[in-house]
């Protein structure tokens, strides 16, 4: 009688052992963001941390994700990468341990790559809003695309022939020129590819200056544009960057026509620059004044929450969270892997900056936009489609 007393004991014993050691079901749904809160571009990463802040909210104001038939609460973990290639990383790292299921951002290229590795090595999905850099989602080892890393926008080499294409059609550009950050990844990328388009088309680039993240005084390079006679130049550079490098080249008395790519979309520029920047010239990802419905839902929303309208940045963090929503639904089970599937079998999502989709990469086929400053404001001027 005390064996049997003792098993059936042993057995409970057993039981609750087993039962205390099995996985826990998961009771939230956790989001990282790995965004550039303070550094160089502070403004990019408020922007981004609104946008997050306001999808998540949002979803759990309805009740919750659905998911396999079960609402789950959204849990947004928020790391600074101080706009620091190490920072990203180890804030990448950082949401790793800390167990979500994917990871948004970071932004500038310079952090997204850096963090991106860590995404793939450790299998966890991570969408970039804002950064264009092929880097960002090819494996620099087979030069095959990472399995596990997406992004919202598009890519360096789509825009730097957009950029080119749209300085040959609009600008008739015979005699262009380039100054770009040699040590940003992503200036440089865009740079280059454009510069291969527009010889690729019978047109030489008479300058392509170069200068350092951090430096004040462009008026050497400068110099060089206005001396070989340029009539176009081309600034793929970051919106805290480009009012002192358009102010100093009309100090110096440069008459050609100055453009930049989608670094520059942010209000903050206009204020740096002031009339400066009047009538020039960028590609981005979407422009207010040409919304959607579902976009103009979007910014009526930011502008209620925030009191300002919301610039690229926030459009594509908000979009970044709607892919993640929808593959995490899409998946039906809070797994990651299931999560990376549902995103790379995305054939069509309507967000705010556009309808895109994916195809067997980590980088969406959608369109790009052509602003125009005029009087202090973005301006759409014109579409240009992949």
């Amino acid at each position: 009688m005390r064996e049997r007393v003792f098993l059936v004991g042993g057995a409970v014993l057993l039981a609750i052992v087993l039962t205390a050691c099995a996985p826990r079901a998961p009771t939230e749904i956790k989001i990282g963001l790995n965004a550039e809160l303070t550094g160089s571009i502070p403004v990019v990463g408020a922007s981004c941390k609104n946008a997050a802040e306001m999808a998540v909210e949002e979803v759990n104001a309805a009740g919750g994700l659905e998911v396999g038939g079960k609402k789950y609460k959204v849990t947004l973990l928020v790391e600074d990468n101080e706009d620091k290639a190490e920072s990203a990383a180890a804030a990448a790292q950082k949401l790793n341990t800390a167990g979500v299921l994917l990871m948004i951002g970071p932004n500038a290229s310079r952090n997204a790559i850096p963090a991106s590795e860590v995404a793939e090595s450790n299998k966890m999905p991570m969408i970039s809003p804002w950064s264009t850099n092929p880097k960002t989602t090819l494996d620099p080892k087979t030069g095959q695309p990472k399995k596990y890393v997406f992004r919202a926008a598009f890519i360096d080499d789509f825009q730097g022939q957009v950029a080119a294409k749209f300085a040959i059609t609009e600008l008739k550009t015979k005699r262009p020129a380039v100054l770009y950050d040699v040590a940003s990844e992503y200036n440089k990328g865009i740079a280059e590819i454009y510069k291969k388009t527009l010889e690729e088309n019978g047109i030489q680039v008479v300058a392509f200056e170069t200068y350092t993240t951090g430096d004040k005084d462009f008026s050497a390079q400068l110099t060089k544009i206005k001396e070989a006679g340029a009539d176009t130049l081309f600034l793929p550079n970051y919106y805290s960057e480009v009012p002192l490098q358009v102010q100093q080249a009309h100090k110096l008395g440069f008459k050609g026509i100055i453009f930049g790519s989608d670094s520059w979309g942010n209000l903050e520029l206009i204020t740096l620059c002031g009339k400066d920047c009047e009538g020039l010239f960028f590609t981005t990802h979407y422009a207010t004044d040409i919304a959607t419905p579902k976009a103009q839902q979007f910014i009526k929303a930011y502008e209620a929450k925030y009191g300002k309208t919301p610039d690229d940045v926030a459009a594509l963090t908000y979009d970044s969270f709607g892919l993640a929503f929808q593959a995490i639904k899409a998946a039906g089970k809070l797994d990651r892997e299931a999560i990376r599937n549902a995103l790379a079998s995305i054939t069509e999502y309507e967000g705010v900056t556009g309808v895109m989709q994916f195809k067997g990469t980590g980088d969406p086929i959608k369109s790009a936009v052509i602003i125009q400053i005029r009087e202090g404001k973005f301006r759409f001027h014109s579409v240009a489609k992949p």
